[in-house]
């Protein structure tokens, strides 16, 4: 038996540029962190040949192209697993809420699947798998921010290059700065699911007839300035780099926002906050704010008198991990 455990990622600035639609014409940057939430697979050796898949539903089939889930069926044929495997999938955070649950899945998948077939696989290789899985086979309209994130783990500055090539840049700080960053943030679930890719096609179309250029580089332009303020110890700035980005982002596409989405996003500056997002793609999941510690108790009770539920988090230093190996 193998399990892995694999880190959702909070996206501050930049996200939207990593998919190819931009960044293959004008290269691309994002700043992430992974946080203490996570993915967990479960792979197991079956009693007979029969592959057996649990998730929200649970599937039993002989041949892996009999399995619904896509992701599961694509990895597998990647890994060359094709028979007498049990998996299992347990998240901390439900699917479609913008913390990347699809591309971590992937990555964690990979990790416990190579393991359980004996294969060694670095972070840059379950990365680019995942990528190439999401992206190539199921011809998903996402980037590539989430799978590198999964996968290396930590707070960083990634760099997606025209030649799809992919950089994973750790941010260095004093350890007052990741601290003040981490005390500052603040994450409330709006209880709104929603399909990203609805969102990602509208951007991408409208990326290829360049009516999102100006947008997006200003974006990539932000996740220089916060990772600049970050490496300069000033995380007093972010707070205003998130509230700028956020203010760019939702012109991208019509999905984005909503009337409620906006609502609360002014509660919580009324209330102390200095700026935030929707994470993901938009249109619901979870909603960041970056408040200084001192003005947080009355923004927590706004946000929660409005219906928004706060999740206490923290940095999470390492990507995907095997926690557990049973011969």
């Amino acid at each position: 038996m193998i399990i892995t455990r694999t880190p959702f990622r909070v996206s501050f600035a930049g996200g939207g540029s990593d998919l190819p639609s931009y960044y293959r014409e004008h290269g691309a940057a994002v700043v992430s962190t992974t946080i203490d939430k996570y993915m967990y697979v479960t792979v197991n050796k079956r009693f007979d040949d029969s592959i057996r898949v649990s998730y929200s539903d649970t599937e039993i089939v002989d041949r892996v192209d009999d399995l619904k889930h896509e992701i599961v069926r694509a990895a597998l044929h990647k890994t060359g697993i094709d028979r007498g495997v049990e998996i299992t999938t347990i998240a901390d955070i439900p699917a479609g809420t913008g913390l990347g649950s699809s591309s971590t899945l992937t990555v964690g998948l990979l990790h416990a699947l190579h393991a359980y077939a004996d294969q060694f696989s670095g972070a840059e290789r379950l990365a680019r798998e995942a990528c190439e899985i999401e992206i190539d086979t199921l011809g998903q309209p996402i980037g590539k921010q989430d799978q590198y994130a999964a996968a290396y783990g930590g707070l960083n500055y990634i760099h997606f290059n025209r030649d799809d090539s992919v950089r994973v840049e750790p941010i260095i700080c004093e350890r007052s700065t990741r601290r003040r960053l981490s005390e500052s943030l603040l994450l409330f679930y709006t209880h709104m699911q929603r399909r990203s890719s609805d969102i990602l096609n509208e951007q991408v179309t409208k990326t290829r007839q360049g009516k999102a250029d100006r947008e997006l580089g200003l974006l990539v332009r932000l996740a220089e300035e916060l990772h600049k303020a970050l490496c300069n110890n000033h995380p007093e700035s972010i707070g205003k780099l998130l509230h700028r980005s956020w203010m760019i982002k939702r012109q991208i596409a019509s999905g984005i926002t909503d009337p409620r989405i906006d609502e609360w996003y002014k509660a919580a500056l009324e209330a102390g906050a200095q700026g935030g997002k929707i994470l993901g793609a938009g249109g619901g999941g979870f909603l960041l704010l970056y408040c200084d510690p001192e003005e947080q108790g009355q923004l927590i009770r706004r946000m929660e008198a409005l219906g928004l539920r706060r999740i206490p988090f923290s940095f999470e230093g390492q990507g995907s991990r095997i926690i557990y190996v049973e011969e």
